[in-house]
């Protein structure tokens, strides 16, 4: 007898099978950054953000504050200005600020690699965390953002709304070599295809093995 979650860990495979088929095995975040510093600024600004807008910012914004010395030393009213357009402008300024001294005086201005280190940081949770170690230092993570959660859920593959117990849930099930691009395929697939809150399920190449298509 084959038991649920080898089931689950097989349709999981299927999934990330297509996933590599139709977007390809690529790793690049939709962030832009040139640097560890600065997709984690870049990150830290996406919260409750959409990354086109936040991409639209951060040209102008690395331009002006070039290293994380910049930041630490940055003014926030001058800040919360420069980053007025992405919302939630005042603590976003606050925790990024924080965030930089934070890595100044702790950890010689380098970003670190270790998910205890990054959870110390203002304004850094287990999603921007993730980002980091899984984008820049190859650290196999697994980023649940909205799209992760609502599309994950969707498939069966996860059924928590919380997204530390979605991600752990998703760590046992999807291929660890697939985790850090996961992210970033099922994103695609939620904004183009796997919409919040109408699905295009006539259009979808996973409606054959998705739960909620079968519960329609």
């Amino acid at each position: 007898m084959i038991k649920k979650k080898d089931k689950l860990k097989e349709k999981a495979k299927e999934i990330c099978k297509r996933l590599d088929e139709r977007y390809g095995t690529h790793k690049v975040p939709y962030l832009s950054h040139s640097s560890a510093f600065e997709l984690l600024i870049a990150t830290i600004l996406s919260a409750q953000c959409t990354d086109a807008r936040v991409n639209m910012v951060t040209p102008h914004l690395f331009a002006k504050y070039r290293d994380v010395h910049a930041f630490a030393i940055a003014d926030r009213n001058e800040l919360e200005k420069d980053i007025h357009s992405i919302g939630f402008y005042h603590n976003k300024a606050k925790n990024i600020i924080a965030c930089a001294k934070m890595l100044e005086s702790e950890y010689g201005g380098a970003v670190p690699s270790d998910m205890d280190s990054l959870l110390k940081l203002p304004g850094v949770g287990r999603k921007t965390a993730n980002v980091i170690r899984g984008n820049i230092f190859g650290e196999p993570s697994i980023v649940v953002d909205t799209h992760v959660k609502r599309v994950s859920k969707r498939l069966g593959l996860t059924d928590s709304d919380d997204p530390t117990k979605a991600e752990f849930e998703l760590m046992e099930v999807l291929p660890k070599e697939n985790w850090i691009r996961y992210n970033i395929q099922v994103m695609e697939l939620g904004r183009t295809i796997c919409k919040a809150p109408n699905a295009k399920c006539s259009e979808c190449y996973l409606s054959d093995i998705c739960d909620s298509f079968e519960d329609k």
